[in-house]
């Protein structure tokens, strides 16, 4: 039997108890000694009633149960659960952004009723459950009729999942739509009901500057946080990053700020880096990275190999102060056919495409403590008193834990054990035609 799962069945039901691991230092607010070149330390770490009452540097033997490394629960600041596994029945016929677009919009208008985007929330959310995460904010396309779906729903799987996810929404829609005044009214209504996100994707045309500053004013206004989808593109005249942040500072816009993909900003000059990563700085913008997705759609031209990862520069918005996360975005949809909201997934392929390792530093941060921070929720460390959520690998150091799925962590949520058997695809199955397309692709000229 392997020590992995002697721990799990050793972790008891309820009461007191004692787990020995490696902890990524930065994970942990307390100054903790013996921290390797890998910024591992290993800690025992007791748990009470259902929180983490110490956290101690290993100093000898001990009655604690051993395994490798520890986590705290993830945090996933990008998603799109009204999107996920709607690929059986709408592929994405030549893997490029357009036709993931066309095709998604498809879909939507024939098929996402209330019943259909509640089944595969559910389904996403055990998923993300079940692989260690316990907070999420997705997107939601707000357009047309699916503003009074999507948000509803919404609201029910919030309340559903409540204790085991901690969600948040973001209103989608491309920036045209936001000179029309009956949808920003509905908009607006929808977020102030479900204590909601503003959003919106960016890119250049020529009314750029004047929706920002609708959406913007409508922002302070109520309250609201703002998450734009950004420069999703290989073009490197695509500056809407920049434009974002000086809105940012033109408004003095006291809320939150987040900006996701930013794919064209490594293909720029590197004055014109330069300049927009210090006004994104200055406007104190965060910035989620979406490496999986975008190495799926960026770059993509048949029959041709990318050049470029898609992948937004990363360490230069770190070294100059910008808070940087990973995350999931799409899951088994034309945006991206793959995927299971898992963040350690997530994590592992940003490790390798975008070089965060040698040293790791603090980037296993950016799956956990730094989205939390930019949600605004206590989440993503591990604490004294803070709550005994998170997961256990059989990995000790960083080689292990990146070489292999680690299908055999264990989750703790709240000091148990949960049950981390996935959700089997055969449960959608009557929902998306059982695998089967319904509906011919469509194809982007």
């Amino acid at each position: 039997m392997s020590r992995s799962v002697q721990t799990a069945a050793k972790i008891p039901p309820a009461g007191r108890w004692a787990v020995e691991a490696s902890v990524p230092a930065c994970l942990v607010p307390q100054r903790l000694a013996g921290i390797d070149q890998d910024g591992l330390a290993r800690i025992s770490l007791t748990v009470a009633d259902g929180r983490i009452e110490a956290i101690e540097a290993v100093t000898g033997s001990s009655d604690a149960l051993s395994t490798g490394m520890v986590f705290p629960s993830f945090v996933e600041l990008h998603t799109h659960l009204d999107k996920g596994h709607i690929w059986p029945r709408r592929r994405n016929p030549d893997g490029t952004f357009f036709g993931a677009l066309d095709n998604v919009t498809l879909d939507r208008e024939a098929h996402w009723s209330a019943a259909d985007v509640a089944a595969r929330m559910d389904f996403s959310l055990r998923c993300a459950y079940a692989h260690g995460t316990s907070a999420i904010r997705t997107h939601l396309d707000s357009i047309g009729k699916q503003i009074g779906i999507s948000w509803p729903v919404f609201a029910e799987m919030r309340e559903k999942w409540a204790g085991s996810i901690e969600l948040q929404a973001v209103a989608l829609f491309s920036i045209e739509h936001v000179a029309d005044r009956a949808h920003m009214s509905e908009i607006a209504a929808a977020l102030r009901t479900h204590d909601g996100i503003l959003g919106g994707v960016t890119y250049m045309v020529p009314e750029l500057d004047q929706g920002l500053d609708t959406l913007f004013r409508v922002a302070a206004d109520n309250g609201f946080d703002l998450d734009f989808h950004v420069d999703e593109t290989q073009d490197p005249t695509a500056r809407s990053l920049h434009h974002i942040a000086e809105a940012v500072l033109r408004h003095r816009f006291a809320g939150r700020v987040t900006v996701g993909h930013c794919c064209s900003l490594a293909r720029q000059e590197e004055d014109e880096i330069k300049a927009t990563i210090e006004k994104v700085a200055e406007a104190g913008i965060a910035v989620v990275s979406l490496p999986m997705c975008n190495l799926y759609l960026q770059d993509r031209v048949s029959g041709r190999t990318p050049r470029s990862r898609g992948v937004t520069l990363l360490h230069e918005l770190k070294a100059a102060g910008v808070d940087v996360a990973v995350s999931s975005d799409n899951t088994r949809d034309p945006f991206y056919a793959y995927g299971d909201l898992d963040a350690l997934e997530v994590f592992r392929e940003a490790v390798r495409v975008a070089h965060l390792d040698h040293p790791f530093g603090d980037w296993p941060k950016a799956i956990t403590a730094t989205p939390a921070s930019v949600m605004g929720i206590d989440a993503g460390r591990l604490r004294v008193g803070g709550p005994a959520d998170f997961v256990l690998f059989k990995a000790r150091n960083w080689t292990e834990l990146l070489s292999r799925p680690q299908a055999d962590r264990i989750v703790v949520r709240n000091g148990r054990a949960i049950d981390t058997t996935l959700p089997d695809y055969e449960e959608l199955d009557a929902l998306l035609g059982g695998g089967s397309s319904d509906l011919p692709a469509s194809n982007h000229p």
